[in-house]
């Protein structure tokens, strides 16, 4: 089974590794809908899902960055499967209980596993900056994950979802923790709110690759409201000057690219 990630839109993708699919910040409003960001603050969505939310295929788990309507909107309430487990911060697990999912909160560096002996996919919390300043009290708690795919006692692939994160030193404590990150999936955007960015736009979006030092980049997260601000064509640019461009995979809403490379160190 080849693993892989298909991008629906937003930071909502689907990533498979071995026999586990993961749902990432599930988005499912439609073009024209508004996404409500909480504190009165809404963005009206400027794109299509790729796939609705009734044909997204059974997984094993939901990973949630964040509570933010743009991450998990009324969509996904309304129509998500309360099956399987959603990882997500401490902040966002009793809201989503409330709504009869099977929220569990991780604590940063906090890890929850799936799966028996023989495969097993874990999931750790990592830390993520929202904001700052003021602004850091407006917005909710965000995690970053690592998703690592153990098989028969070895890491085999390891797949790190930044979440609405700015850089900065927190990016270096990742590195020093995970020195093997085979995939990054990098929320972008440069998503401006009341004159603050509070995801990485080009620049920031460089300089977490120069910390965290993935093998390969899926950028998401960067032209589907109007509060973003930072084109993925900005980054691509940003990689291109840095000789960085190699490491980029661009993916379009509804595409599935594999996620391949080594099986060992």
């Amino acid at each position: 089974m080849t693993d892989s990630l298909t991008f629906i839109g937003t930071a909502t993708t689907l990533i498979r590794l071995g026999e586990f699919t993961v749902l990432t910040d599930p988005n499912f409003l439609h073009r024209g809908q508004r996404a409500y960001l909480g504190k009165g603050l809404w963005s009206r969505r400027l794109t299509e899902p790729a796939l609705g939310i009734d044909h997204v295929p059974p997984g094993n788990a939901v990973v949630l960055s964040h509570l933010h309507g743009d991450h998990f909107d009324r969509v996904a309430r309304a129509h998500l499967r309360r099956d399987a487990p959603v990882l997500t911060t401490p902040h966002a697990a009793p809201r989503l209980a409330r709504w009869g999912f099977r929220a569990e909160g991780l604590e940063t560096w906090q890890s929850a596993s799936l799966g028996d002996a023989g495969e097993i996919l874990h999931v750790t919390a990592l830390p993520a900056v929202h904001a700052r300043g003021v602004m850091s009290r407006l917005l909710p708690p965000v995690m970053g994950s690592l998703l690592e795919l153990e098989r028969d006692g070895r890491i085999v692939r390891t797949v790190y979802v930044s979440g609405d994160t700015l850089t900065g030193d927190h990016l270096d404590a990742i590195a020093d923790r995970f020195q093997r990150i085979d995939h990054a999936v990098v929320h972008l955007g440069g998503t401006r709110v009341l004159f603050h960015t509070v995801t990485m736009d080009a620049l920031q979006g460089l300089d977490c690759l120069h910390r965290v030092r993935p093998r390969h980049v899926v950028p998401v997260h960067h032209d589907d409201y109007g509060v973003f601000r930072s084109p993925l064509s900005a980054f691509l640019q940003q990689t291109e000057l840095a000789g960085m461009r190699g490491l980029v995979t661009p993916v379009a809403r509804g595409q599935t690219i594999e996620l391949d490379g080594p099986t060992s160190e």
